[in-house]
């Protein structure tokens, strides 16, 4: 039994070493393949980047040219952008500063139209009492004497003239038409 055990032991063990060789065959061929089609890639990649790569360095050194010889050009415009910058600032401040003493000057003569006007009306209003007191009450005062002379005589007299006022003199048949 020990034989038979022995030999199939051998059996698996050969089994296996040539499941493995088979195994090794199939790598090397798939390796095998992948690296040639790695080449392949790396010639297209070698035949088609190259050429790109080439026109981006000449587009670069052409760039970096372009760039020497604008970069005095860039500076002049920075510095003259930072002076026309400083001088805007400062007018912007002399307008600010103008714009604020003429509104303040403008506040200030509204306020003093308005005590002007205040001060008319105030004075309005006490000459139109002081009118008030001294001509219009002494004016119904003395026709309110005059109105009570004139009755005083007219029952002196006996003459009666009150129709008059109600109806104006107009008989009453004429004030319906």
């Amino acid at each position: 039994m020990d034989d038979n055990l022995l030999r199939l032991f051998i059996a698996v063990t050969a089994f296996a070493v040539l499941l493995q060789a088979l195994i090794m065959v199939a790598l090397y061929l798939a390796i095998r393949k992948s690296t040639a089609r790695m080449e392949t890639l790396a010639t297209e990649v070698r035949n088609k980047a190259l050429p790109v790569m080439e026109s981006v360095q000449s587009a670069t050194e052409t760039v970096q040219n372009i760039l020497v010889e604008l970069r005095p050009k860039i500076d002049v415009m920075s510095v003259n952008f930072a002076e026309s910058s400083t001088l805007v600032r400062n007018q912007l401040g002399r307008i600010d500063a103008t714009l604020t003493d003429a509104l303040d000057r403008a506040r200030l003569q509204v306020i003093r139209a308005d005590e002007l006007l205040n001060h008319t009306m105030d004075k309005v209003e006490e000459t139109s009492e002081v009118v008030q007191r001294t001509v219009l009450s002494p004016l119904r005062q003395m026709n309110g004497l005059m109105a009570a002379i004139s009755t005083g005589v007219e029952v002196f007299l006996g003459q009666k003239r009150r129709h008059r006022r109600n109806g104006g003199g107009v008989p009453q048949d004429e004030m319906f038409i």
